[in-house]
């Protein structure tokens, strides 16, 4: 796995934070706090380059999102001394549920909540006059581990070049509160849901694999030479495959 030199890149995403606003003529930034560890380090670092009065975060619950979702996004708020609100998003995706699609599946309400959660976002920051923070980091986001057009949509991506191995080691170099850090990670989209039993392999499987592929551009020869288990591998190029089409603008006609 690659070897970060974690201060010379929160500096290097400081900066990158700071030219994008600048670029685009906000002067504040939004993020959706989830709970999780990558919204938590996404907030810190935008407070780092930006400052807590100009990050504005907002929960957005479902009704069975389990309590310390809400309460480790609090934590992280009342940690970096920043303005939030709750929007309870149960009415507007039950409504649409038991009016247009009472046997829906879980993975279509759990996409379904994301887009919500984006629309109240990109609403919001109209409110407040400023632009959507993406959270999503480079392993979840090259094997399609995000809804289109939901928790994938923003302005721009402050940890979209960092693997979750990564998140992780700088999101405990900036002293991001233990509880977000220990957790499993988890989408939240229904009950008893984790990140990696979903995915079907850990991060550290998965980021070492991405970094031999993406990074090292090693065949897959090399990479099964390297302890990688062949069944894992295939996963993961069956995922980078499968989810090519979330990576891309739409196509249009010439």
């Amino acid at each position: 796995m690659r070897q970060l030199n974690i201060e010379n890149e929160v500096a290097r995403i400081v900066a990158f934070i700071q030219n994008k606003l600048k670029s685009t003529g906000f002067s504040k930034t939004i993020v959706g706090l989830s709970g999780g560890i990558d919204s938590a380090l996404t907030a810190s670092l935008c407070v780092k380059a930006l400052g807590s009065q100009n990050v504005y975060g907002v929960m957005m619950p479902y009704k069975n999102s389990h309590p310390d979702s809400l309460g480790h996004a609090s934590l992280l708020a009342q940690h970096l001394n920043i303005s939030y609100q709750v929007v309870d998003i149960s009415p507007m995706v039950d409504e649409y549920f038991k009016h247009y699609a009472p046997d829906a599946d879980l993975l279509r309400k759990g996409n379904y909540m994301a887009r919500i959660r984006m629309c109240t976002l990109f609403d919001l920051s109209a409110k407040h006059q400023a632009i959507v923070a993406g959270t999503s980091n480079k392993s979840e986001l090259y094997v399609g581990y995000c809804t289109q057009y939901g928790d994938s949509a923003c302005g721009f991506e402050p940890i979209g070049h960092l693997y979750k191995t990564e998140v992780k080691a700088m999101s405990e170099y900036l002293n991001i509160p233990g509880p977000i850090i220990k957790k499993k990670p988890t989408a939240d989209l229904w009950a008893g849901q984790t990140d990696e039993e979903e995915l079907g392999i850990t991060y550290a499987s998965l980021d070492e694999i991405l970094y031999q592929l993406i990074d090292l551009k090693k065949s897959d020869q090399d990479i099964l030479m390297s302890s990688v288990e062949k069944h894992q591998l295939e996963l993961v190029h069956k995922k980078i495959r499968q989810s090519e089409f979330k990576r891309q603008m739409p196509d249009m006609m010439e």
